[in-house]
């Protein structure tokens, strides 16, 4: 079922990449490792430019989040739990989320907008915890920048083998985690120092 709706999304285009990624951001199951090389393969074949096809993916992104955000911030967790599970949000991927958050502050937006199971549902928690807004979108584009410009490139160059990704993705996977652990251990360094004055 889930591959017969992000067909019928692709269906529409650019305008179909714009609208799977605000549902993808907005926690409706839509895979980005999808939609985002398809718009690298409609730049590819043509059927529009390569700026364009990352544009609409980012701004999908960006939208999604902030639906997310917005949603989060006004209802707060306990409209997250009651109506989440109509889109298929679990209690667990809130909590995992929740977590996320709450051990990495900002850095956690920018971070899990590059992680799959967490890019979804990050948006959540910077909400309920009031997060400004500006740094929330701030964190936002510069998660989603790398992923949405690295997965519709790779679609441009694959063309109508955009759909194998499973692998490269797994790299891509691996080099944010590195990342990650670099940046937990700059933040845990610094907050040593801070804590140890000489």
């Amino acid at each position: 079922m889930l591959t017969h709706a992000t067909d019928a999304i692709l269906a529409l285009g650019l305008f179909g990449v714009f609208f799977g990624m605000v549902l993808e951001s907005a926690y409706i199951p839509v895979p980005s490792e999808i939609i985002l090389p398809y718009a690298g393969y409609l730049a590819a074949t043509g059927r529009t430019s390569l700026l364009a096809a990352m544009f609409a993916g980012l701004f999908g992104g960006i939208a999604g989040a902030t639906i997310g955000y917005l949603l989060a911030r006004i209802g707060g967790r306990p409209l997250v739990e009651r109506y989440g599970r109509y889109v298929g949000l679990r209690r667990h991927e809130i909590e995992r989320a929740d977590a996320w958050f709450r051990r990495h502050g900002d850095g956690a937006v920018f971070f899990g907008r590059l992680l799959p199971g967490i890019r979804t549902y990050i948006s959540l928690p910077a909400g309920i915890a009031d997060m400004p807004f500006r740094r929330f979108i701030a964190f936002t584009i510069l998660g989603a920048l790398p992923w949405t410009v690295l997965f519709t490139y790779i679609g441009y160059q694959l063309k109508t083998n955009y759909r194998h990704l499973g692998p490269i993705s797994h790299y891509f996977l691996a080099i944010v985690l590195i990342l990650f652990i670099v940046w937990v251990v700059l933040v845990w360094r610094r907050r040593g120092r801070n804590a140890n004055p000489r």
